[in-house]
């Protein structure tokens, strides 16, 4: 959520933010329930303490006014569930260095890092070396599931096992806390981090409307309000935590998208890393977070890129997001597996977290990072460790973690 205050001060930086990420949100009106909101409030605050000033024996008079407070409350209400419904349509705005672009077509790769391994065959996708090494099973998960499943069988499962470990020692040795999240929150908390206020955005929820809770997406979701309403010393941050979870999303807007092997599936599992942090340290903080993807990243030795995604393919909870892309021989392209956001005080006003700072108390900057997505790293593995006999190698740093060093 956007600060009031920032609005009414900068309506025009308000508007130019909005168009850059592509939102339409009225402004004007916004501002012009605001105004009616602070008008509404001063003239009941005024009636109370006229109320309040009369005496015992002015009872007709204090029951006009009683009366005329009355009519006034339910006025304020609408406005109120009016101004609260479009403060919630509003997106967090993009920092200043942010490159101006309708979708990801506009972003801008930053640098390129490792070299692309070199084949002396034609190098496979993944899912033709997992069917034949019988370690990733889509076609039973269809039957007992549907599309976007699948089955990881033997030695891969081991992998992801692997893979989580490596992700919580680097981490951990970092000072990042260990968390293991629910993966279902109440709906009002999913609302506070951003990911329900448009119907785009419930469209990727899994709702268990019954039970009201929301099946996370991502383990952030869970791990900001679990800090909902604490106020923090400022020596004690920043805050971080690395989570692992199971993810789930509906993947609404992906129709015809990978919809082969285990790219895009409606669950996944995530080390996530979350960090809670003073505003001015916030984008040291972004860049922290992305050295430490590039860190666990360089340690498979895999190579990627670094992309800077434009205003128009941010998340409306985000200021600005950094995308790892990661070279995938049997694809033949770079594909997503990382990103990091500074999502600056749009979630914590929401979950009211702050911190005791010089000027007095003040809410935090949140800022998310993926560690790694398995799925998605067990493809990157697969493909780029492939050999000519259908074998697949163990990353070096992956071995102590496991009993062997290839899949076969």
């Amino acid at each position: 959520m956007l600060d009031i205050k920032f609005i009414r001060q900068n309506p025009e930086k308000v508007k130019e933010g909005l168009a850059k990420k592509q939102a339409k949100v009225d402004v004007g009106r916004l501002l012009e329930l605001d105004e009616k909101k602070r008008d509404y409030l001063q003239k009941i605050e005024t009636l109370r303490a006229e109320k309040n000033k009369l005496s015992k024996e002015d009872i007709i008079k204090a029951q006009g006014i009683k009366a005329e407070i009355k009519n006034l409350e339910p006025e304020l209400a609408n406005i109120e569930k009016e101004l609260s419904s479009l403060m919630r349509q509003l997106p967090n705005l993009p920092q200043e260095d942010v490159p101006v672009g309708k979708d990801e077509k506009d972003n801008v790769v930053l640098r390129e890092v490792g070299s692309k391994p070199k084949f002396d065959f034609e190098p496979k996708d993944y899912m033709e070396i997992a069917e034949k090494l019988d370690i990733i099973d889509v076609k039973r998960a269809s039957k007992v599931s549907g599309t976007r499943f699948g089955y990881l069988k033997g030695k891969t499962t081991l992998l992801e096992l692997a893979l989580i470990n490596l992700a919580f020692e680097v981490l951990s040795k970092e000072g990042f806390v260990p968390i293991i999240p629910p993966v279902m929150i109440k709906p009002e908390m999913m609302e506070a981090m951003g990911y329900i206020d448009t119907p785009e955005d419930r469209a990727e929820r899994y709702f268990l409307k019954e039970n009201n809770l929301v099946l996370v997406g991502t383990s952030e979701q869970s791990i900001g309000p679990m800090r909902k309403d604490d106020i923090f010393e400022e020596k004690k941050l920043p805050k971080r935590y690395v989570a692992f979870s199971t993810c789930f999303r509906e993947e609404a807007g992906a129709y015809g998208k990978d919809t082969k092997g285990i790219m895009r599936v409606h669950q996944f599992d995530k080390v996530e890393m979350f960090s809670i942090c003073q505003p001015e340290k916030s984008k040291e903080e972004h860049q922290f977070l992305l050295k430490m993807e590039e860190k666990l990243m360089q340690s498979l030795k895999l190579p990627y890129r670094v992309v800077q995604l434009c205003t128009g393919d941010l998340a409306r909870p985000s200021a600005s997001t950094i995308d790892i892309e990661t070279w995938m021989p049997g694809q033949g392209e770079y594909r997503e597996t990382h990103s990091t956001s500074n999502c600056t005080d749009f979630q914590a006003r929401r979950l009211n977290i702050r911190y005791r700072g010089k000027q007095g108390l003040e809410f935090v900057h949140t800022l998310n990072g993926t560690a790694f997505a398995i799925g998605r790293m067990l493809i990157a593995i697969i493909e780029n460790y492939q050999q000519k006999n259908g074998n697949v190698k163990v990353p070096k740093v992956l071995q102590k973690y496991t009993w062997f060093k290839k899949i076969d």
